[in-house]
């Protein structure tokens, strides 16, 4: 007797709605790169055409549709700075800063924005320790510290196999050795990681972005002043209340500011 095969639709179909998923998410992100990478083409023939308020808006687009980057940045900060926004500019070139702390278009372009602020704040004395140590942070960012762990951790890795697989002496006192510096320096990569990523979660700094911004005392608009800074100045956001932010000067001065008066880098 032949038997017929039927298929039952409910085991199939969640397969199916899977892979349209899938397929959505493919299509969408397709989608959304094309339109960003439209949109960075738009912003940077706007720029060359001297159109920068028009550029700034293309690029503010490229970052609503959750894109970021050096460039996309540095292209932003070079608009914000051709229109005279010195507090955006900066803003936007530390953000760049941020992701590759290495780039020297960045640097001086950073350094040139900085002569044109208003405030010029006397930093505290710095221990040359300290100083060292900050240089060497600045080396690679929260990705290159990451990866530089990595690699060190399966060099260290090959170092124990070849160790324990080597059939010469000669080759396992190698491997022994290089195990040691492996070690060593994944334990200062690491240090340099943790760092970083302690820095990357609990610290933020902060631009101020008005021309004009009044620090008060307490969070309270009827509060009296503490002092006026002006935009473009690098601030360290210390807590949060409502729509007000305490923030530290590099001179150790504090207080309060309004949380539109300012952006987080």
């Amino acid at each position: 007797m032949r038997e017929k095969i039927f298929y039952n639709s409910r085991w199939i179909s969640p397969i199916y709605f899977a892979m349209l998923i899938l397929i959505v998410i493919f299509a969408s992100t397709i989608s959304f790169a094309s339109e960003a990478e439209e949109l960075m083409k738009q912003g940077n023939e706007f720029y060359q055409n001297k159109q920068y308020d028009k550029a700034v808006d293309a690029y503010q687009q490229v970052i609503h549709l959750g894109y970021e980057g050096t460039s996309l940045y540095y292209n932003l900060g070079n608009a914000y700075y051709r229109e005279g926004k010195i507090g955006l500019a900066i803003l936007y070139y530390e953000k760049a800063r941020r992701i590759s702390p290495g780039d020297g278009d960045v640097k001086h372009n950073l350094i040139i924005a900085n002569t044109k602020t208003i405030d010029k704040i006397d930093t505290l004395p710095q221990f040359f320790l300290f100083e060292w140590w900050e240089s060497a942070l600045s080396i690679f960012t929260l990705t290159g510290w990451t990866t530089l762990a990595y690699i060190f951790y399966l060099l260290l890795l090959a170092s124990i196999g070849l160790y324990f697989f080597a059939k010469k002496p000669s080759m396992q006192r190698y491997s022994f050795f290089s195990g040691l510096i492996s070690t060593l320096l994944l334990i200062i990569t690491s240090v340099f990681l943790l760092v970083n990523l302690n820095r990357r979660l609990n610290v933020k700094n902060a631009i101020v972005i008005q021309p004009v911004a009044t620090v008060k005392l307490a969070p309270d608009p009827t509060s009296n002043d503490a002092f006026i800074i002006h935009e473009g100045l690098k601030v360290r956001e210390l807590d949060h209340v409502e729509n007000w932010v305490k923030i530290r000067l590099q001179d150790g001065k504090e207080g309060w500011i309004q949380q539109n008066d300012i952006g987080i880098i």
